[in-house]
């Protein structure tokens, strides 16, 4: 078969500054490696920790959260640095782009599975650069990848695959962070939930995972 489309993906990457990891790869994390869907290949960008030898916990909630829920992400995103963990995370606004904000401030690795060289949302273009600078960016997806709806719930098998832990700061009834929370179970991870107030509709999920 013609290895033209590879080619094109390594001269991308070579001139994006993007590394590859794979299987068979020391630095990728058993961790990953053992999960039921586990990727081939990584892409990434950055300075890719030990996984396994660190305490990494997956932060995630809505996009369309409250002033409480960016306030509680970024305060565990940077306790949780603080105290010697990886954080990680998608990049998106809300509570996403709160725990980087957090686990950036206190000096922590942060590390998330968006697109490798494709910044979403536009706005979290300085956030990105950050992460690339402190920790590392993770995608199964060549670069140039577009990050169409279909593919984030795909994507959220990384972070709990990466993580001991995940932790939902804010979600409601029918979110994203749910369905992370769901696979990390089924991987045999802890799922935290962060309480919150009874009538506020963006923290419905988070309130049945801890009932």
């Amino acid at each position: 078969k013609s290895t033209d489309r590879a080619e094109d993906v390594l001269a991308r990457c070579a001139k994006g500054d993007i590394f590859l990891l794979t299987m068979q790869d020391a630095l990728y994390p058993d961790r990953l490696r053992n999960i039921y869907d586990p990727p081939v290949l990584l892409y990434g960008r950055g300075r890719m920790p030990l996984f396994d030898e660190e305490v990494a916990v997956s932060v995630v909630g809505t996009r369309t959260c409250t002033p409480y829920g960016i306030s509680a992400a970024e305060e565990l995103g940077y306790q949780l640095a603080k105290e010697g963990a990886v954080v990680v995370s998608g990049l998106a606004r809300g509570i996403d782009g709160a725990s980087h904000r957090g686990a950036l401030r206190a000096g922590g690795f942060t590390v998330l599975a968006g697109g490798v060289d494709v910044v979403y949302p536009r706005r979290n273009q300085g956030l990105y650069e950050d992460v690339a600078a402190a920790g590392a960016i993770l995608s199964e997806n060549p670069p140039g990848t577009p990050p169409e709806g279909w593919r984030f719930p795909i994507r959220n098998r990384i972070l709990s695959g990466l993580s001991l832990a995940v932790l939902v700061v804010e979600a409601p009834e029918r979110s994203g962070a749910l369905i992370t929370a769901n696979t990390a179970l089924e991987q045999g991870r802890d799922v935290f939930a962060v309480p919150g107030p009874i009538d506020a509709p963006s923290i419905r999920g988070s309130n049945r995972l801890i009932r």
